[in-house]
């Protein structure tokens, strides 16, 4: 048996952080891995970002647990501070989504070091370790039952954080708390966050949701599998927020101009899921192969889409949307009917329907550019329920004593709406960091 002051459930960005945090504050530090390396999800990403003030969180995720949405805003310039204290730049903020900000750095370099100031501090990192459930005595958690190379071991803990990085990577839970057909998206992010903390959460009472909070994601080329993890970006098409998505009906159903990840979770829900994303000459100069974010690599994602064999096309004038491949299950014609009503609709300044919020302008310029996409999943926004010191809560309301919980296996901060995942696993791994500080309380 082991004992110490904070049992850490996965290596991610969550994880790490607060592990690194404890550690560095002098605190006894074990972190088990499912999987082979640190890093999870984190190690595909670059920013940490998120609204910049209470009022966008407001606006943007009125839906959002205000305990939680507030924290994430008030506590992120802390965590950019943090980074930085590590030994990782974080470059000056720049524009994310239109209403965001936030900081490219190197994820891989920051997890890396993390795990660096764990082990220099006496700590453990086991990797290739799965844990098989926590332990209890009455109603307070005093660590976990982990299995790793050496075989089953107990690790007592004062405070067991839960930090697996959600249930994206079981297609099961997805089509039970998502939608679904939720289980048939491609995963843009890593398969080993299977929804082992929500598991090990609920077996000791915690509570969960919220329901019907939907998820983050991006629409990416249908028929086109992830070749490695640079596809995750490389193949997510950002500029949806500038196009036209039909359905398999031929309609919009959605406001694209709200953001692609927003359109992602409504395309979800269509029959099929999948649908037919149409821009133009313009769109495709200033959106498609130009950097989404300011710093990023630009990638032309429709020329990609083709050389993988997506579903595209490319019509020279409206009237050739006429002759879409019969079965790809569209109406060309009606298609290029609701293209041209739209045009006129948005020149005459008429009101749009599905309204255009941020990107009213019309399709005119040719040639038309046609991809069809279907929604990939990063992370669901159900989860487990905490409150903002990261503690897991039960149905009641009620901290569970000895138990934390932070990054994407958390649910509640965001509800059909998004502003950064970085940033939350770093700013609730720094606030269940301070809250292992404090000595537990049956």
């Amino acid at each position: 048996m082991v004992e110490t002051d904070l049992l850490v459930i996965g290596a991610g960005m969550a994880g790490l952080t607060a592990a690194a945090r404890a550690a560095r504050e002098g605190r006894r530090v074990v972190v088990v891995e499912v999987g082979d390396d640190v890093g999870g999800s984190a190690r595909f990403a670059g920013y940490a970002w998120t609204a910049p003030s209470r009022a966008v969180m407001d606006e943007v995720n009125p839906r959002g647990d205000v305990r939680l949405r507030h924290a994430l805003v008030d506590r992120f310039p802390d965590g950019v501070e943090w980074i930085r204290s590590v030994g990782v730049e974080a470059r000056d903020a720049v524009p994310i989504l239109g209403f965001g900000s936030g900081h490219q750095f190197d994820t891989n370099q920051y997890v890396d070091l993390c795990r660096r100031v764990v082990v220099d501090a006496g700590g453990e990192v086991r990797l290739r370790t799965e844990t098989t459930r926590l332990l209890t005595d009455g109603a307070r958690v005093v660590g976990a039952e982990v299995t790793g190379p050496d075989g089953p071991e107990e690790i007592r803990a004062g405070w067991t954080l839960l930090a697996t990085g959600g249930f994206q990577g079981d297609p099961d839970l997805l089509a039970e708390k998502v939608h679904p057909r939720a289980g048939e998206m491609q995963l843009r992010a890593n398969p080993h966050s299977s929804g082992a903390g929500y598991r090990l959460a609920t077996a000791v009472g915690a509570a969960t949701g919220p329901e019907d909070a939907g998820f983050y994601g991006h629409l990416i080329p249908s028929g086109v599998p992830f070749a490695d993890p640079a596809d995750f970006v490389d193949l997510s098409l950002y500029y949806s927020e500038h196009a036209l998505l039909f359905n398999l009906d031929n309609q919009r159903f959605t406001d694209e101009t709200l953001g692609d990840h927003l359109t992602t979770v409504a395309l979800l829900e269509q029959p099929e899921s999948r649908g037919l994303l149409v821009c133009d000459a313009r769109v495709h100069r200033e959106w498609i192969v130009a950097s989404y974010v300011e710093g990023a690599v630009a990638v032309d994602k429709y020329a990609l889409a083709n050389r993988r064999g997506g579903r595209v096309g490319l019509a020279e004038t409206l009237d050739e949307l006429d002759y879409l491949p019969e079965e790809w299950g569209y109406d060309g014609a009606a298609i290029r009917a609701a293209i041209e009503e739209f045009n006129r609709t948005a020149a005459a300044g008429e009101p749009l329907t599905p309204g255009r919020a941020k990107d009213a302008a019309a399709l005119t310029e040719g040639p038309w550019y046609v991809v069809e996409c279907v929604p990939a999943v990063t992370f669901p926004f159900h989860g487990i329920r905490i409150d903002d010191q990261a503690r897991v809560l039960d149905p009641a309301g009620a901290p569970i004593p000895g138990l934390l919980c932070a990054g994407s296996d958390t649910g509640g901060l965001y509800h059909r709406a998004y502003a950064g995942g970085l940033a939350s696993a770093l700013v609730f791994g720094l606030t269940a960091a301070a809250t292992a500080a404090a000595p537990v309380t049956a």
